[in-house]
């Protein structure tokens, strides 16, 4: 199919979206996309003959119990590394139906989040770019321009994030990210920013960015979730992929090892600290992105991740996991899974407790009546999924929407 059927077929996909038809098949020429299959709400649709993929899954839930979701574009024609966008949708319905509301171009690897009323939205300039942060006073439909250090221009110099949670405590708000390794070693460094919980976050002045911890030779670190420790410190739960070789590169990286890194934040969010011998735990999931949160209610850390064994795995079986003290974790309940890993992924899930339910977005690879994903890596769909009662339901997958 060429390019301006690709387009024409998305229109066609967000025309009926904006419909409120929760699944659908839209004419494309000759071709029919077909949505019906997909597990859970379509938000957004990219065809693989597009070669803009979808990444970055992140959801907000805004003072007036609405969502907000954006997702970016990678890629051959993203341009993810000068001029990448990120798209904006809003729901009014506890996420049954989704319209698309603001593209924010350049933004890219980034997270929605509230705080003090107002909703933000902070990644890189592009891939490997500077760091941005932006704001809207208007539920996402409009955002500031991160044009100066007084406006959202948070740092220059190669930063690498994702969808990862912030957190509130000690006073400061708080985001992880990482940089690039020094030298020819490839992979990434740790790194938190922090800002006073009261301060103005457009403002450059008002971010501490931590000294950088130095990915063990051995490992490669990213997109960490900052939660409060049962001692009450601040530590980073690092996704940990294991290294064949000195050099990170396509093929040397395993997931399959099930392991994540435990990095504490010193009180003032200037120094991190790891030490090997202990803070490299087993998690399910852990080699693949994840997101942890606290839950007070079951005083539980939970997360929704891509389990790697049993069944033979790579970002084909999701599952929900949980731990009272973010060293021991068990898996609660399978969630969403298909026996194909090559073409069929839920990945970069993006989560939030809202009530006694858990609600996710993810970049999903899956069916869509015209050939399907490009890979499993290479999504086609962000999708949105609900846990309902996730503290009392019974283990078993998410039933089909």
């Amino acid at each position: 199919m060429n390019a301006a059927r690709a387009c024409r077929c998305a229109w066609l996909a967000a025309a009926v979206l904006l419909s409120g038809s929760p699944a659908f098949a839209a004419r494309c020429g000759e071709h029919a996309c077909d949505h019906s299959k997909v597990p859970g709400v379509v938000i957004a649709h990219s065809p693989a003959a597009s070669k803009r993929y979808i990444g970055s899954p992140s959801i907000a839930i805004l003072p007036d119990g609405s969502y907000a979701a954006s997702h970016d574009f990678f890629g051959p024609n993203a341009e993810q590394h000068t001029n990448p966008t990120s798209v904006v949708f809003a729901s009014k319905d506890r996420g049954k139906t989704w319209r698309k509301i603001a593209d924010i171009t350049p933004m890219f690897w980034a997270k929605l989040f509230v705080h003090e009323g107002s909703l933000y939205i902070l990644g890189t300039r592009h891939m490997h770019g500077d760091l941005l942060i932006r704001r809207s006073e208007d539920n996402g439909q409009t955002w500031t321009e991160p044009a100066t250090p007084a406006t959202g221009l948070l740092r220059t110099g190669r930063y690498h994030c994702a969808p990862c949670p912030r957190l509130v405590g000690n006073g400061r708000i708080w985001r992880s990210l990482e940089t690039p390794t020094q030298g020819n070693r490839g992979g990434y460094d740790a790194l938190v920013i922090s800002a006073p919980v009261h301060a103005d976050l457009l403002n450059a002045e008002n971010w501490l960015v931590s000294e950088r911890l130095i990915r063990p030779q051995e490992l490669n670190w990213r997109e960490g979730s900052l939660v409060p420790a049962p001692d009450g410190n601040i530590v980073s739960i690092l996704r940990a992929n294991l290294i064949a070789g000195e050099r990170v590169g396509v093929g040397t990286e395993s997931a399959a090892a099930d392991k994540a890194s435990i990095v504490s934040v010193r009180p003032d969010g200037r120094a991190l600290r790891y030490d090997p011998k202990r803070d490299l735990i087993d998690m399910p999931g852990g080699g693949a992105k994840f997101t942890v949160r606290y839950d007070k209610q079951t005083a539980r850390y939970w997360a929704i991740v891509n389990k790697q064994t049993n069944p033979k795995a790579y970002r084909n079986n999701l599952a929900l996991i949980s731990s009272a003290n973010l060293r021991h974790w068990k898996v609660e309940s399978p969630l969403l899974y298909h026996p194909n890993a090559e073409k069929y992924a839920w990945q970069y899930v993006d989560w939030l407790f809202d009530g006694a339910d858990i609600v996710f977005v993810s970049r999903t690879a899956f069916d869509d009546g015209l050939g399907g994903a490009r890979s499993a890596h290479n999504a086609n769909f962000m999708t949105f999924h609900k846990i309902e009662e996730f503290r009392n339901r019974a283990p078993g997958p998410l039933r089909p929407h």
